[in-house]
């Protein structure tokens, strides 16, 4: 809440005042609640009142989940899920800890997708480290059976992000 006097001659001295700004400040806040609006700003009397509340909003990040796991898996058999397609012979772990992208700029074509045909040194995907973009090679020719990370996604060094048979 903030009140900011525009003109000092305007404004009247006194307690009379202060009883004044208080119910229009009350009056405000529940024509704030009323209305579901954050912010209000009046001037009366060469006297500018604004009252506002403060929103927190909490965007909720869905946790990425292996295409290869059920739905309702419990929480043991997610971890079990991942450690094993760590695992996996053709799994491609990360080199780095960074953001995983799936093309080299929004909106364009991604450098793979499940059932592209790869060769050994091809750009699978990259990873911004440091504000630097690190293409991710192929280690080995083959087809691309499973995408691992979505693309804008944190990934962790060693964290598998394909799997290539």
């Amino acid at each position: 809440m903030a009140r900011q006097p525009e003109d000092k001659s305007a404004a009247k001295p006194g307690k009379e005042n202060d009883k004044d700004d208080a119910a229009l400040i009350r009056e405000l806040a529940l024509l704030l609640d009323e209305t579901n609006l954050t912010e209000i700003e009046i001037e009366r009397a060469g006297v500018r009142l604004r009252v506002a509340r403060n929103i927190s909003i909490a965007a909720a990040v869905p946790a990425a989940v292996a295409p290869a796991m059920p739905v309702a898996a419990p929480v043991g058999a997610a971890a079990a899920a991942a450690t094993d397609l760590a695992k996996h012979p053709g799994a491609v772990p990360s080199p780095m800890v960074g953001t995983a992208y799936w093309a080299p700029e929004p909106g364009a074509k991604p450098f793979i997708e499940v059932g592209s045909k790869v060769t050994a040194g091809q750009t699978l995907l990259i990873i911004e480290a440091m504000k630097t973009m690190n293409q991710i090679p192929s280690p080995r020719a083959g087809t691309v059976t499973q995408i691992l990370v979505e693309d804008g996604q944190p990934v962790e060094f060693g964290e598998p992000l394909v799997i290539i048979e």
